[in-house]
């Protein structure tokens, strides 16, 4: 029997699905319009700066590194460009070893290029681009460019590079830049937004001295280029542009003719010197011996010189006038005659009788004259040295007396100079003993301790830079001024000069009368004193100190013998001096390490910084030979011009700058320079290039007078002092 197919229910279950299927094909339908409406209405901008943005690029342009010049504008640092080859290891197909051995196949890669980007590699992240070589050679450049296929992830750009064109000259005061570290962008996180933003696209910043410390004068204003890009990435044409503002000019207040000068005398012996002009505050010269080529760091020192610097015995890393500490020496002892008199402790007049040594307790404390110096009043003290006057002094002023008075004079503080990474010092107390041992009995302060202090022994330890402040403070009637190493900031773009104003730190509340006995001691001593020699015949008055420093304790009943000592054994060599004595224009303080007695070693440099810097003279060869061997007290030979030696000879190689690329090379790069790069070959910046022209004209800022009868010490009274022993402690013996 046949089934009859109920039609009606088929109709049925045909018009459910099709109504299933409507209502499914409508609700795709309302979705897909709803979508559609969101993509184009609700989405249509946020979507369009997307399709945009993968059509474009934004590439910031890093700003030209500003100039930094001496006081004079002669050019101390600036920038040149040149071709890098770089490589992104994030972008490579092939392992990193086997891409750097085929490209040194096309480019030469030494071991060394190999070391430092891989020193490079740890400390920067997989998509960052990093240079294998630098200053690439035109032909190196076409090499690669028609092999190019062959390395993905690999590319050559157009960078400027930082130049120092005279190498080692005041490297510890310019300082150098170096690549970004992790470190250094950790900080950089911390930074407001606006400069986060300016340092996009920066790789480099300033590590030390004026470059570090005026990075954002130096460094200026990032720009931005809009660039249309092909589906892999590569830039096809600029669509748009904001230039960059190139750094601004940092005018220093030091003169390198005299620093290079400075710096000659020293020759090949370790020391330091500051030249302040004290009125202003200004450094005039900053040298610290020996230096180092900062040049070496720009693209990333290579192992075998940063080897060679960190090891060095010489220490030539190590900022002497800024972070050198050193005992002052006979150098305190206007200092403490000056505490003296404000204190009533001493007169002028007062006198002792000085047998050439002094007792404490059981120990005896030796002047260096055999026999001492018979009688000795504050004038005599200073002009000869005695070293029992202030013995004596020590312990009638106490520890803490004295550093209330020291620390006047910002001995133990510091200075505030514009240079970052100043050593504060040592002015001991008896506060600072307790605080700076954690055993009872070494925090325990021993008057005989103090005796040692008065003769700028014993716990003090003062830089460079402080005794020149403190002698700048006190030959400028106790006011304090603030040293730096700028004088004013050019903006590259407005021309406004911006000085860098005088800064008052405080003013001594002393007796003028006092710091005129002092300073009339001083101008002693470059006459009839220990440092006469050195300024016989000078045409102008000075004033000044010899000092010799301990660097080893010698045995109580020891003699000490220079040539039976190791040489980095030997005293330190110091002197500090102001001219002229009538109105001080430039105050010195400087040491040579291990050159024994400041006045055959130190003064004799001193010497010549003054009649540079008074009479516009520059030591004849024989002359300069000869001080760096300290053999020369007066200056010997003719002296020369102010320009005798300048420009730097050949010598200073290591910091020229190689030449600017040329129009055929630039139009080998296979992506268009950046507006930073290009505005490297503008008439301008190429004016601004390389190493600087000679011929500038020296103008000195001072005339002397014709030199003031020599000053007679006042008559010694007949009264002595006695000296009567006490409880004592360790004795030293200490030599001018």
């Amino acid at each position: 029997m046949t089934e009859l197919r109920n039609v009606e229910a088929d109709l049925s279950r045909f018009r459910g699905r099709v109504l299933a299927a409507s209502v499914a094909v409508l609700v795709c339908f309302v979705l897909l319009i709803s979508r559609l409406v969101y993509l184009q209405i609700v989405r249509h901008q946020d979507l369009d700066e997307q399709a945009e943005a993968n059509r474009t690029a934004i590439v910031p342009i890093v700003p030209n590194r500003g100039l930094i010049v001496d006081r004079n504008g002669i050019v101390l640092a600036t920038n040149y460009s040149a071709y890098t080859l770089e490589i992104t290891p994030a972008s490579l197909n092939a392992p990193l070893e086997t891409v750097i051995d085929d490209l040194a196949k096309v480019i030469e890669i030494q071991p060394r290029d190999r070391r430092r980007f891989k020193k490079l590699l740890e400390e920067s992240k997989s998509i960052d681009s990093l240079p294998i070589r630098t200053k690439l050679t035109d032909e190196e450049v076409a090499r690669f460019t028609v092999q190019r296929f062959r390395f993905p992830g690999v590319e050559i750009k157009a960078r400027l590079f930082r130049n120092y064109p005279w190498g080692e000259l005041a490297s510890h005061a310019i300082g150098y830049i170096g690549r970004i570290n992790t470190t250094e962008k950790k900080q950089m996180e911390d930074w407001p937004e606006d400069e986060q933003s300016n340092y996009r696209g920066t790789e480099y910043i300033g590590k030390l001295g004026v470059e570090q410390s005026y990075e954002q004068q130096l460094h200026g204003i990032t720009g931005v280029e809009q660039v249309e890009t092909s589906a892999g990435g590569r830039a096809v044409r600029k669509l748009a542009s904001t230039p960059a503002t190139p750094g601004n000019t940092v005018k220093l207040s030091i003169d390198i003719k005299l620093q290079k000068m400075v710096e000659d005398l020293y020759g090949d012996r370790r020391g330091a010197m500051v030249a302040i002009a004290p009125k202003t505050g200004e450094v005039l010269a900053f040298v610290s011996k020996p230096t180092f080529d900062p040049n070496l760091f720009v693209d990333g020192i290579d192992q075998e010189n940063w080897q060679a610097l960190n090891e060095s015995i010489d220490k030539p890393l190590l900022n002497r006038a800024l972070r050198g500490t050193y005992p002052p020496g006979s150098t305190y002892k206007p200092y403490m005659a000056l505490a003296a008199l404000e204190t009533g402790k001493r007169t002028p007049q007062q006198a002792i009788n000085d047998p050439g040594y002094f007792w404490f307790g059981n120990h005896k404390f030796r002047d260096d004259k055999e026999g001492g110096h018979g009688v000795i009043d504050m004038y005599r003290s200073i002009v000869l040295s005695c070293d029992t006057y202030y013995y004596m002094l020590a312990n009638d002023l106490g520890v803490d007396t004295i550093h209330e008075y020291m620390s006047h004079f910002g001995f133990g503080e510091l200075t505030g100079i514009d240079i970052q990474g100043e050593s504060r010092g040592l002015l001991p107390s008896t506060e600072w003993k307790r605080k700076a041992y954690k055993r009872a009995e070494q925090q325990k302060w021993y008057a005989g301790e103090t005796i040692s202090l008065g003769i700028g022994q014993g716990y003090n330890s003062f830089t460079i830079l402080q005794l020149a402040s403190a002698l700048s403070t006190l030959v400028n009637s106790g006011v304090r001024m603030k040293p730096h190493l700028v004088k004013e900031v050019v903006d590259v773009t407005s021309k406004e000069v911006k000085p860098v104003p005088p800064q008052e730190v405080s003013k001594l509340a002393v007796k003028p009368e006092n710091i005129a006995t002092v300073l009339h001691a001083m101008v002693g001593v470059n006459i009839e004193g220990t440092s006469a020699a050195a300024f016989k015949g000078a045409a102008y008055t000075s004033g000044g100190k010899t000092g010799t420093a301990q660097v080893v304790t010698i045995a109580q009943n020891a003699k000490y013998n220079a040539s039976q000592v190791d040489e980095r054994h030997r005293d330190h060599a110091l002197f500090i001096a102001y001219a002229p004595a009538d109105d001080p224009k430039i105050a010195v303080a400087m040491i040579v390490e291990n050159g024994g007695f400041g006045a055959s070693a130190a003064a004799p440099i001193a010497r010549r910084v003054f009649d540079f810097e008074l009479l516009g003279q520059y030591p004849s060869a024989e002359d300069m030979d000869a001080v760096r061997q300290a053999k020369a007290t007066t200056p010997i030979g003719t002296p020369r011009g102010i320009d005798a030696s300048w420009p730097p000879a050949a010598g200073n190689a290591p910091g020229t700058a190689p030449a600017p690329m040329g129009a055929a090379s630039m139009a080998l790069a296979p992506v268009p320079p950046s507006q930073a790069i290009a505005a490297a070959f503008s008439p301008v910046a190429q004016a601004t290039t390389g190493t600087p022209t000679a011929g500038t004209t020296w103008v000195p800022r001072w005339r002397p007078e014709p030199a003031a009868a020599p000053l007679a010490p006042p008559a010694a009274p007949a009264k002595k002092a006695g000296t009567a022993p006490a409880n004592g402690y360790k004795p030293v013996s200490v030599r001018r």
